[in-house]
């Protein structure tokens, strides 16, 4: 599949560039990320320009692509996170983890 750009301005996705996840242009930043910020941390959308160093615009940007696909986006990060907590119930606990585990008194 060839790149597809979203948004001349904002918004890219390009299947071999951070695993096809829409995300700001010039950046690494998926459009999930700043939603997650801007949803569930409460993060202004000036808070996650500046801290981030990216474009106020594109950071509206990004929420405006994030509301027109809300859906997909929504499901695929439940997807994600659902790999992740299947890989670590599969992985063994690194040699840091266990010294953790072990300092805090936990099994």
């Amino acid at each position: 599949m060839p790149r597809q750009q979203i948004s001349t301005e904002y918004i890219a996705i390009d299947p071999e560039y951070c695993y096809g996840k829409p995300r700001i242009v010039g950046t690494r930043m998926p459009v999930a990320a700043i939603a997650e910020m801007y949803l569930e941390m409460g993060q202004s959308l000036e808070e996650i320009a500046v801290k981030y160093d990216l474009p106020l615009a594109a950071v509206h940007g990004a929420m405006a692509y994030y509301y027109d696909h809300r859906e997909e986006i929504d499901r695929h990060s439940l997807e994600t996170e659902k790999i992740v907590e299947e890989m670590k119930l599969k992985t063994a606990p690194s040699k840091f983890q266990e010294r953790w585990r072990k300092i805090r008194g936990e099994r």
